[in-house]
Formats: structure tokens, sequence, C-alpha cells
């Protein structure tokens, strides 16, 4: 699972998210939300894989995000050109869908 996730982290474009649950469904791995946030905890190459482009299912950053914390996440997405209020993206503007 971990490569079909790290691979579908650099398909998302710059300006955009996706969320947990749409990960695993595209891997064809439906309920399986909570393990890719596991993959996503321990990449090994954040430059190569983008973790900080992918929320939660309402839009909010990941307050144990690996690479800095919660505030890292919203520097990295307001500087793709992303608005973050209050810890949120808004997933009818910004969600990636393929």
């Amino acid at each position: 699972m971990t490569p079909e996730v790290l691979n579908y982290l650099t398909i998302i474009p710059k300006g955009k998210v996706v969320t947990y649950t749409q990960i695993a469904e595209a891997i064809g791995r439906p309920g399986a939300a909570r393990a890719v946030g596991n993959v996503l905890h321990n990449n090994p190459d954040a430059d190569r894989y983008p973790c900080y482009k992918v929320v939660n299912s309402r839009g909010q950053l990941s307050e144990r995000f690996a690479f800095g914390g919660i505030m890292m996440q919203q520097e990295k997405l307001e500087s793709d050109g992303i608005i973050v209020e209050n810890g949120r993206v808004d997933l009818e503007r910004y969600q990636f869908r393929p």
C-alpha cells in the first residue's frame, strides 16, 4: 500500500488538496483512510511526496503533520495559493478530482 499512497501524492497539482479517504478509494482500499494517514506520517521524502496536500474529510489540516506541525502544513498550502482559514481549506474550491 505504501508505494500506491506515495505515488498518488505526486499527481496532485499545485493549489489542490485531497483527503485521506480519497486516496484510500483511489488506490482500491476503501475504508483504509487511517492506514493512508500512517503511510503519510512515515513519508520517507516530503519533497518528493507532498503529504502536506492531504487534509481530512472536513478540510481540516493535520494537527500531527509529521514535517513541522500544523503551522508548517498551513504555510506550505498557502505557498501553493490555498487559503487556510481556522485550520481548514474549502474542499469545494481546492479538492483535486481527477
